[in-house]
């Protein structure tokens, strides 16, 4: 699965063929697909190089209905790049994340099993969609929220809508409680943000294998680094706040950043 140790991948199916990235490539076919989706609507809002929402109440008059709209930029996307891709439709952002998933293709193990290829929750569906999901499935349940929500019994996302907010709010804190409260009930009134400025630039890896030399990690963080540099530079733009996340193999990670006078993308 995504972000897995390739060491651990490796052990888990050792005939897997690994091929080595091409980020380049990645952000030029990304880059097409981009501008396939602005034939559709003008409003989209990329999350990264493979996914993006789009806003397309302002086209069904003229291009159909959202099943129609997501099975023709499916067939386009397919024509144009030879790749598939799952789309999912829903009158609110985390919603349609989550059909998105209902929509992909299914792991076994004698290989992937297609999926749906589109999922629409309908208006009026959305809690019978929403309720069944896993409370995991919700923005903001990570590890650690999700066993103070199991402490107090919840599973499922029906679970946490049956609460009071002040339960919520007592086990997970005001902010999280508050905003997991309306997810619950599909309460999601972001919009969808076309063309909003950079607000971070990263650069992560998981090795082949566990480093431990020093050089050998001073030597990484600084590739990175300059990767990061490189891409500031490009963009034309600088930060303040510096980060540096490290994973061990136990999965625990650290953080540490440094938040300067000046901006810099060196």
């Amino acid at each position: 699965h995504s972000a897995m140790p390739s060491t651990r991948a490796r052990r888990l199916c050792p005939d897997a063929i690994f091929l080595d990235g091409n980020h380049a490539l990645y952000s030029e076919v990304s880059g097409r697909v981009m501008e396939l989706f602005g034939r559709y609507t003008p409003e989209i809002e990329p999350l990264s190089l493979d996914e993006a929402f789009l806003d397309i109440s302002g086209s069904m008059r003229l291009l159909g209905s959202p099943a129609d709209i997501a099975q023709s930029i499916r067939e386009e996307v397919f024509a144009q790049e030879g790749l598939t891709c799952s789309v999912g439709a829903a009158t609110t952002k985390f919603l349609s994340k989550l059909a998105s998933e209902a929509a992909k293709p299914i792991p076994t193990r004698t290989g992937p099993q297609p999926g749906l290829g589109v999922k629409v929750i309908t208006p009026g569906d959305e809690l019978s969609f929403l309720h069944p999901q896993p409370v995991k499935a919700l923005w903001g349940v990570g590890k650690v929220t999700l066993e103070k929500l199991q402490r107090i019994g919840v599973e499922t996302v029906g679970d946490l809508a049956g609460l009071p907010v002040e339960t919520i709010i007592a086990s997970v804190g005001k902010a999280s409680g508050r905003h997991l409260h309306e997810l619950s009930h599909a309460r999601d009134p972001r919009p969808v943000v076309s063309n909003a400025p950079t607000k971070s630039v990263s650069h992560e890896e998981t090795f082949a294998s566990d480093l431990f030399d020093r050089s050998l990690l001073d030597r990484e963080l600084v590739r990175m680094a300059d990767s990061v540099g490189s891409r500031l530079r490009k963009a034309s733009i600088a930060g303040r706040t510096v980060w540096i996340i490290v994973r061990f193999v136990d999965f625990s990670i650290i953080t540490r950043s440094t938040t300067f006078d000046n901006p810099t993308n060196s």
